[in-house]
């Protein structure tokens, strides 16, 4: 059963994880323009954050304190990530609740979901949850993929079911930035995100599209060109 403003459900997320890949933290990510500003902090979270890649990173740039708040969280899981990546046992932090139900008295110094927001109805209260978690010169990061342009043609050609787990209008960059007017934040850019790039889900029946559609996403990043067409994230930077 789907929780309120969620246009996913559990089950979802159960079969999403039985086909997901990871080993090693990245040695790049797409915001790494931000990484200056937020590695000041001294803790972090992350919103919808299992297996902990991203944790991981932000461990790796500096940052002690690292937590993942998720519905779906394996601890083993993430203590083989830690294994597999030479980190301490115990490293990344773990909170296992649902997020619309959660509530701390601990604040972050660092706010971040990537993939997340999207899917939900109420755009401005899933921003505004994430708000609530600020220390008094907290900065927020948001990380949503851009379904506007290529890359939502090709979820609606080969796998619609990605695509309705999404809600579109979260992506609308005008729509973002009147949400964050009416939050009393600073610093405050919305725009879009990355290099050229279009992907498929790593499920069993994208398998073979997988190879020509990373093909296709090589060769896109040839092309400089930024906006909705072709960007493959939107970005929301605040700080508190």
């Amino acid at each position: 059963m789907k929780e309120n403003n969620s246009i996913t459900d559990k089950e979802y997320w159960d079969n999403y994880w039985k086909n997901y890949q990871y080993d090693k933290i990245p040695k790049k990510v797409v915001f790494e323009r931000f990484m200056p500003k937020l590695t000041r902090g001294i803790n972090f979270i992350e919103i919808g954050g299992f297996p902990g890649v991203n944790a991981a990173y932000f461990y790796r740039r500096g940052i002690r304190d690292v937590t993942i708040l998720d519905f779906h969280i394996n601890k083993e899981i993430v203590r083989n990530f830690e294994k597999i990546n030479d980190l301490p046992e115990g490293t990344i932090q773990c909170i296992d609740n649902d997020f619309f139900a959660f509530s701390s008295e601990k604040k972050y110094d660092v706010v971040f979901s990537s993939g997340f927001i999207e899917h939900f109805e109420d755009t401005r209260d899933a921003i505004a949850r994430h708000i609530d978690l600020l220390s008094e010169k907290g900065q927020l990061l948001i990380i949503i993929p851009n379904f506007l342009g290529l890359n939502g043609k090709l979820q609606r050609r080969f796998d619609r079911e990605n695509l309705d787990s999404h809600n579109l209008q979260s992506m609308k960059i005008s729509y973002l930035k009147e949400i964050m007017q009416s939050f009393n934040l600073y610093d405050v850019s919305v725009g879009y995100l990355g290099k050229p790039m279009v992907w498929l889900e790593p499920k069993p029946e994208n398998q073979k599209r997988r190879k020509w559609v990373k093909m296709l996403s090589y060769a896109l990043k040839l092309f400089p060109v930024k906006g909705k067409l072709l960007s493959s994230y939107i970005a929301i930077y605040a700080r508190k």
